[in-house]
Formats: C-alpha cells, sequence, structure tokens
C-alpha cells in the first residue's frame, strides 16, 4: 500500500486465503487490506494516538438508514452522552476529493447530527465544524484534540 499523509503507524498484518488482511483495533478483528480499508485505519489510529479519541468512543463501518436508503459511514467519535462528534467518510487514496464527495458527507450529517467532519483519501484531509444555527460550516485546519 502507499504511504499516506498521516504520521506513522504500527500495523497488525496478516495473509489469510491469498488475502492481505489489516487488524482494526476498534471492531478488534482483521478486515480485508482495501486502499480505503488502508486510509479508514490510519485515520483510526490518527484520532486515537495524535488526536487523544478513546477507543471507546470510536465507531467504525455501520449501517444507517437515510430517506429510506440503507448507507454505511466510516467513522463515526462519539461524544460522552452518545452525541455524534466527529463523522468521517474515507477514499481511497486514487478517489480524488470533490464537492460531491463532500454532499454526501453532509447529507450523511443531516440525521445524524455531528459537530465535525472529516473527508479524507489519505493524501488529502479536510476538516470542518459544523454551525447549525447559521446552516452552514466552517473548515478548519484540523480535527480538534479530545476534550473531556
Amino acid at each position: 500500500m502507499q504511504p499516506l499523509n498521516f504520521p506513522g503507524y504500527t500495523f497488525r498484518f496478516k495473509n489469510r486465503q491469498n488475502k492481505e488482511l489489516i487488524f482494526d483495533i476498534v471492531r478488534k478483528k482483521f478486515m480485508v487490506l482495501t486502499p480505503e480499508e488502508w486510509v479508514r485505519q490510519h485515520v483510526v489510529h490518527y484520532l486515537h494516538m495524535n488526536k487523544s479519541y478513546p477507543l471507546s468512543l470510536i465507531n467504525v463501518e455501520k449501517q444507517i438508514v437515510l430517506n429510506g436508503l440503507k448507507k454505511r459511514y466510516d467513522i463515526v467519535v462519539f461524544n460522552s452522552d452518545g452525541s455524534i462528534h466527529i463523522l468521517v467518510e474515507c477514499k481511497a487514496p486514487h478517489i480524488r476529493i470533490t464537492q460531491e464527495t463532500f454532499d454526501q458527507i453532509a447529507r450523511y450529517n443531516f440525521n445524524l447530527n455531528a459537530t465535525h467532519l472529516m473527508v479524507t483519501n489519505g493524501l488529502e484531509h479536510y476538516s470542518c465544524q459544523m454551525l447549525f444555527d447559521e446552516e452552514k460550516y466552517r473548515f478548519l485546519k484540523e480535527i480538534p484534540e479530545f476534550s473531556r
């Protein structure tokens, strides 16, 4: 897998049935190593190791229903009260981050009401804070550190 625009992390790998797997520290199991999973695992490690979010508040790849359609989010970070603090959309490194990509996460957020959004392909990262009262968002240099 190609190097990404994140700090270097140590990952656990194994092979099974000619497929390379990577260990997910949130789901506590090995996942097939796709380009998108490579990005997702970097984001999980970044949130946990660099931004100090507890693993217990991070959730990965869960199904949600939006307008009657089943969708999956990549990563959600909860607040201790169960509300959603961060919604992350991960793309494979070869996928360009476009307005359409950002619109996708914004549509998900209509139901989830996360206070922060992050979109990344591992090479480029875009983060914003939702300003619900003003019905807009403000781009940030990066996702904020964890605070209680």
